[in-house]
């Protein structure tokens, strides 16, 4: 490749890199990236396949177990003059210093009736494994929750620093006006220092604004564990009054929608089912244990003429045997099992009342503060546009030299903080409108 050649590939290998870091991030884009790579939730994830396994071990308890086994030994005498060697149950002579025997055993054990217990530990392992999906499922929703408080708050602290940015470039205007009055005599300095001040303090608050703004983006980005990228941003929508002032829904419809969909409810639900499989099964150690025993074997040795096939053939031996265990006695073992069973169930019953609670509390604030915050925004929209007229008449009787400095000031401070209540109760509103529409079980938007 010429040189020629070589700068337009690494041109257009820039360009790809620049298009890349320009990337602006939407909420659904946000929201899908931290399910799929988010730590928390792929560590739930591997409990959820370990659970499934649980499934499949506590499922083959049902079957026999089959093992094999050999036992090997060999003895050296140097100084015997004869060994003697058991084989077959008879003892035997043998000149040779070196002895050696050995066994073989296929061993089978089948638990045939143990009160049901086995059955009943593969239905509950199987309501572990459903209780820890839903707990995925909840801290999965936790996470989106939290990716939409703070991308909320990047598109709330975004406009107030354009609000901070045009404060500034109107201080800035009045301060250079203020210059050219000085100069002319129709303005005292000490009016100009009050504006050099203001300018400053002007300039103070954009950068502290651009601060805040950087820290909820660095926010977002450890949420979403993103760390190769530097200027990570966020695509900004499009949000009308529509948007904002739209109906808010019922809180107890709300509730009625997120009680049977809501994953911390149904894995209560499912938890106080599994207690009282936990009490069954305790129950079921009062009753009796019958177990079937079969095996096969042989065995060899050395010190006897019998050649080792004819040994194998001759010592083979078959059984088998079933047992009966019936509990008479344990200690206290059971009942003691019973009776914490039975309190484990009954803390998993106000585990679900309390979720319940929790979750109507929720819902009820994310109720209020929309309707609240709602009411906030048509109040503050209004105001910042009268606040805006009042603003612009002063800073035009200001130039014209009606005003004074501190009337000017005023004017400024008020339209800002209409600015910065008005766009408060917007998102404020946005979130939780997003969030009761996300209690009903629909995805988050704004």
């Amino acid at each position: 490749m010429n040189k020629k050649g070589l700068i337009i590939a690494l041109s257009i290998l820039s360009v790809a890199d620049n298009i890349e870091a320009q990337k602006k991030w939407t909420l659904d884009e946000c929201i899908a990236y931290a399910l799929e790579n988010n730590i928390q939730l792929k560590q739930n994830r591997i409990t959820n396949e370990q659970n499934k396994i649980d499934i499949l071990q506590s499922k083959a308890q049902l079957f026999p177990s089959l093992s094999f086994s050999t036992n090997q030994n060999a003895s050296y005498r140097p100084y015997s003059q004869s060994t003697i060697n058991l084989t077959n149950g008879s003892m035997t002579s043998s000149q040779s210093l070196v002895t050696y025997n050995g066994s073989y055993g296929l061993n089978a054990n089948w638990t045939v009736w143990n009160g049901g217990r086995n059955s009943k530990n593969i239905k509950k392992n199987e309501y572990t494994a459903e209780i820890s999906d839903l707990q995925t499922e909840q801290t999965a929703n936790t996470i989106q929750e939290q990716i939409a408080q703070i991308y909320v708050q990047i598109l709330y602290q975004t406009e107030a620093v354009d609000v901070c940015e045009e404060i500034l470039k109107a201080s800035r205007m009045q301060r250079d006006r203020a210059k050219e009055m000085v100069e002319i005599g129709s303005l005292a300095k000490a009016d100009l220092a009050q504006l050099e001040a203001q300018t400053n303090q002007d300039e103070y608050n954009l950068v502290n604004a651009q601060s805040i703004l950087a820290n909820y983006k660095l926010q977002l980005k450890q949420i979403l564990e993103i760390v190769e990228i530097d200027d990570f941003d966020i695509a900004i929508p499009q949000i009308d009054d529509n948007s904002v002032l739209t109906v808010v829904p019922a809180k107890n419809e709300v509730y009625a929608s997120a009680v049977t969909s809501r994953p911390e409810i149904q894995s209560g639900k499912l938890n106080i089912e599994a207690q009282e499989l936990s009490i069954d099964i305790a129950k079921r150690g009062y009753y009796p244990t019958v177990s079937l025993t079969a095996g096969i074997g042989t065995n060899h040795g050395s010190g006897t003429d019998i050649a080792f096939g004819s040994q194998i053939k001759k010592n083979w031996s078959n059984s088998i045997g079933l047992t009966v265990s019936v509990p008479i006695f344990d200690n206290r073992q059971n009942r003691t099992n019973i009776q914490k069973a039975k309190l484990t169930k009954q803390s998993s019953e106000l585990d679900l009342q309390n979720a319940q609670k929790e979750l109507y509390s929720s819902i009820e604030e994310y109720w209020l503060n929309a309707t609240t915050s709602q009411q906030q925004y048509i109040y503050a929209k209004s105001n910042v546009e009268s606040m805006q007229e009042s603003y612009d008449l002063v800073s035009e009787q200001f130039r014209l030299g009606l005003k004074n400095i501190v009337e000017l000031t005023t004017g400024k401070n008020n339209l800002l903080q209409a600015e910065q209540q008005m766009l408060q109760s917007k998102y404020t509103t946005l979130l939780n409108l997003a969030m009761l529409r996300f209690y009903q079980g629909n995805g988050v938007t704004l």
